[in-house]
């Protein structure tokens, strides 16, 4: 009894700390998509501030994930649903967030190079 509670609690603890997420890594489909955001965001010129923002809710993006469903019969008249509802659920992940920064940063490198 007492190794069995010993047992279960060794196993609490080992997935306590995990840092993964029960989705997996992105893919292909993921990135598509958030290449496609990066591109609009940077050719606006925005790069910057969205950096900035993200960065500073990278602790909160469950939150912020949550807040875009809340926001989508607003929202999903101006974009696509499908595109949406994948955007929601890639800000949910851990992961999420940092793959968007990096996909903003390469679109604002190379929309930089374009200028040249």
């Amino acid at each position: 009894m007492a190794r069995d509670r010993l047992r279960k609690f060794r196993q609490a603890l080992r997935n306590a700390f995990n840092l993964e997420g029960p989705h997996g890594p992105l893919t292909a489909e993921d990135r598509q998509l958030l290449s496609r955001v990066a591109v609009a965001v940077a050719s606006r010129g925005m790069a910057v501030p969205a950096v900035l923002f993200l960065s500073s809710i990278r602790p909160l993006n469950s939150i912020g994930s949550q807040a875009l469903v809340f926001l989508r019969p607003f929202l999903v008249p101006l974009l696509n649903q499908a595109d949406y509802d994948r955007m929601t659920a890639i800000l949910d992940r851990r992961e999420g967030i940092e793959a968007l920064v990096e996909q903003i940063e390469a679109a604002q490198a190379s929309d930089k190079d374009r200028k040249k």
